[in-house]
């Protein structure tokens, strides 16, 4: 099995407000097991770098959080995607799509004539 990869600097935002979007409101550690889960586990989420992102979002107002009962009956911080947060998902996708376009150029160049 090949070894795990920490998430790229950059993406992991992109991974959350995606994941927000499509399952709804989810606490931080069911957030981290659904991005692991969506690369097939071949990502691994870091703690460390996963909350102070979710406090990042939460601030900027993309995100936000509500301390409710989790699955198993403990409190939990539970984040769900803003108006405000869809449109910074919009403006992410469109980014990273750019992006990956311009390095998938130089990954598979044309030979010119």
């Amino acid at each position: 099995m090949p070894p795990k990869l920490d998430v790229k600097q950059g993406t992991l935002i992109l991974m959350v407000l995606r994941t927000l979007d499509v399952l709804g409101p989810l606490h931080g550690y069911g957030i981290a097991r659904r991005i692991e889960e969506t690369s097939k586990s071949r990502l691994v989420v870091n703690y460390g770098t996963l909350y102070p992102a979710l406090v990042k979002l939460e601030q900027e107002g993309a995100i936000k959080g509500e301390w409710r009962p989790s699955e198993n009956n403990r409190r939990a911080k539970f984040y769900a995607l803003t108006a405000a947060g869809r449109r910074l998902l919009a403006r992410e996708t469109q980014e990273w799509n750019q992006t990956a376009d311009l390095i998938a150029a130089f990954l598979a160049p044309r030979r010119e004539a």
